[in-house]
């Protein structure tokens, strides 16, 4: 798909967001990819997959597996595309680490895929590595919906983006849309507006 395709369907859906927000990793930006908003279309969802999956095809991947929540939707897609199985990490309340849970198994020697929808800091992506690599599971790659990460994230491992877009972040304290004191939106299910001084969610 070519990056002007993928950018139409992004402004198309609403998806492309612009604005001051608040991102998982905990600094800040003025633009927010809001994929769900995109893979609530099945079609996107399948062409977005299709597009990962085609890239991987020669990888003789066992598995696809995807960090909750993001990486959901388009790790099953990817998985069909792939014709293979597909499951998924999650957030340890407790500890904060992502784990392996509804019994799903890993067999030693497997060979996964890692698919996510965003990448940015690749903070969830590096602890499903960790997960695997304690499993004695192999990952041969990762694919994402969106790289904003401007090349900076490297895991060492084959690494494909649909959409490649840089864009810029600032850490809350050197960020000018807190300087003029631009309300902060927190994406995702829960939107929330609040004041810079009043920002403590780092997560």
């Amino acid at each position: 798909m070519e990056q002007e395709e993928i950018l139409e369907i992004f402004e198309n859906t609403g998806a492309l967001l612009e604005g001051h927000f608040l991102l998982s990793s905990g600094l800040h930006s003025s633009q927010y990819f809001q994929c769900a908003k995109v893979l609530q279309y099945p079609q996107y969802a399948e062409e977005l997959a299709e597009d990962i999956a085609g890239h991987f095809n020669d990888a003789d991947v066992d598995f696809v597996i995807a960090p909750a929540l993001g990486g959901l939707i388009i790790g099953h897609e990817v998985a069909r595309a792939l014709k293979t199985r597909f499951i998924f990490t999650e957030r340890s309340g407790e500890e904060d680490v992502m784990v392996l849970r509804r019994g799903f198994d890993i067999e030693v020697a497997e060979k996964a895929l890692i698919v996510e929808d965003v990448l940015t800091t690749g903070r969830s992506v590096r602890e499903v590595l960790k997960l695997l690599q304690k499993e004695g599971a192999k990952a041969v790659g990762m694919g994402f919906i969106v790289d904003r990460s401007g090349g900076r994230v490297k895991f060492g491992l084959e690494k494909y983006a649909v959409l490649e877009m840089p864009v810029v972040t600032y850490t809350p304290e050197e960020c000018p849309l807190c300087a003029k004191n631009i309300p902060i939106e927190r994406p995702g299910s829960r939107k929330k507006k609040v004041f810079p001084s009043s920002e403590t969610d780092t997560s």
